[in-house]
């Protein structure tokens, strides 16, 4: 299974690089669009080669997908949480009823109880 994982992630690499290699040709990046740029007197112009657009909009998509399954799953990590406090309160009840009930006890007859 660990050589299918790096055969896998070779095969990505191998694809990036040759994106990059057939993607040289510098783009121009605004931020605004002519109409909008000239109406609030500022825009931003960068000339970057297209792989670089490309992988940015990949990464871009990435960081904005985790972010929003994070916010997502907010109730579920919050439901876990309180339900690993129960769990624990539980235990220490658990515990404490049985070192009452064993109270006068045998320690061995205890044990064998227990």
């Amino acid at each position: 299974m660990k050589y299918i994982k790096f055969v896998f992630l070779a095969v990505v690499a191998l694809a990036l690089v040759l994106l990059a290699l057939a993607n040289r040709e510098p783009v121009t990046l605004t931020v605004l669009p002519g109409g909008l740029a000239e109406w609030v007197n500022w825009n931003l112009v960068v000339q970057l080669p297209l792989f670089l657009v490309i992988l940015g909009g990949i990464v871009g998509g990435l960081l904005i997908g985790f972010v929003w399954e994070w916010f997502r799953e907010y109730r579920q990590r919050a439901e876990a949480k309180a339900q690993r406090k129960e769990r624990d309160r539980l235990a220490r009840e658990v515990e404490s009823l049985r070192g009452k009930a064993n109270e006068g006890k045998d320690d061995v007859l205890a044990l064998i109880e227990g």
